[in-house]
């Protein structure tokens, strides 16, 4: 197998989110996106003693147009929505929601959360949806760390939560062709990941640092773009690192974006807001 080269490597700056500071490789004013994915946040917050968790956090917010996936680092998250749908994911689950038609959603931090540690880490990534399922009825995925299969190797762990890799298939059910992968090196850990040719693929490090084959040292809250010239890559940890591999067929569709919808058009963007407002999304109410 070929490894691919290195397209850009991306630091992901502070931005402020609502008055939420995270952590975004991508978007940038160089990089839209990278098909199909849209937008990547890294957020760690830690609960002041007393805190009421259900006044932190993300409240109620509608989707459209794309998937909205949380990976759970430490603590957990509350997803409730306006389908009904009420769960709690820990450290080392993935909540996948597909926005489809329109949905309206909160992710806050669990009622236990000091007793899981009282700091919540999360990775929230954008998928887009293809033109023809943007309007499908949503859906929501919630699957724990120990639903989660692992392929694993000395020093290395790996999560498969969606697509297949070395024959293991995630559970997570994807709209269009996604692998998604949460790796976990030691150091002095290597692996060659064997990625689909015709996918295009990130790696963000949450920490730590990697040695890339044929790049160089990738330090933590960096994220490798990869060229689609290759069928892998392989790395080499030089400190404990987790890092997160994604890969998804390029939907190569136009993309309308306003805050929480993604469309393909500005009357769809323009439809979105009107139903919403109409409360066509449904309402949440948080108990």
């Amino acid at each position: 197998m070929e490894d691919r080269t290195v397209a850009r490597l991306l630091y992901a700056e502070t931005v402020d989110m609502g008055g939420m500071p995270v952590r975004q490789p991508f978007p940038t004013q160089q990089v839209a996106q990278i098909d199909p994915f849209l937008l990547l946040h890294h957020h760690v917050t830690e609960m002041p003693k007393g805190v009421v968790p259900r006044k932190t956090g993300v409240g109620p917010h509608p989707h459209r147009g794309f998937s909205p996936v949380t990976f759970v680092y430490r603590g957990g998250v509350h997803h409730r929505d306006s389908r009904g749908n009420n769960s709690v994911v820990y450290a080392g689950g993935t909540q996948w929601m597909n926005a489809g038609r329109g949905v309206v959603h909160s992710e806050r931090p669990p009622s236990d959360i000091m007793s899981h540690g009282g700091v919540q880490e999360i990775v929230q990534l954008w998928v887009n949806t293809p033109a023809a399922n943007k309007m499908d009825q949503p859906a929501y995925m919630p699957l724990q760390e120990q639903d989660t299969p692992v392929v694993e190797s000395e020093g290395v762990k790996i999560q498969v939560v969606a697509g297949t890799f070395e024959g293991v298939r995630g559970p997570i059910a994807t709209v269009s062709p996604v692998l998604a992968l949460r790796l976990t090196l030691q150091a002095g850990a290597g692996y060659t990941l064997p990625l689909p040719q015709d996918y295009n693929a990130f790696l963000y490090l949450l920490d730590g640092a990697l040695q890339l084959k044929g790049f160089g040292l990738v330090e933590g809250l960096h994220q490798v773009v990869f060229n689609q010239d290759g069928e892998s890559i392989t790395v080499t940890a030089k400190e404990d690192t987790r890092a997160l591999l994604m890969a998804g067929k390029p939907l190569g569709e136009p993309v309308v974006a306003n805050g929480p919808f993604v469309m393909n058009t500005e009357t769809q963007l323009m439809q979105a807001m009107r139903d919403y407002q109409m409360g066509k999304m449904g309402i949440l109410i948080e108990d």
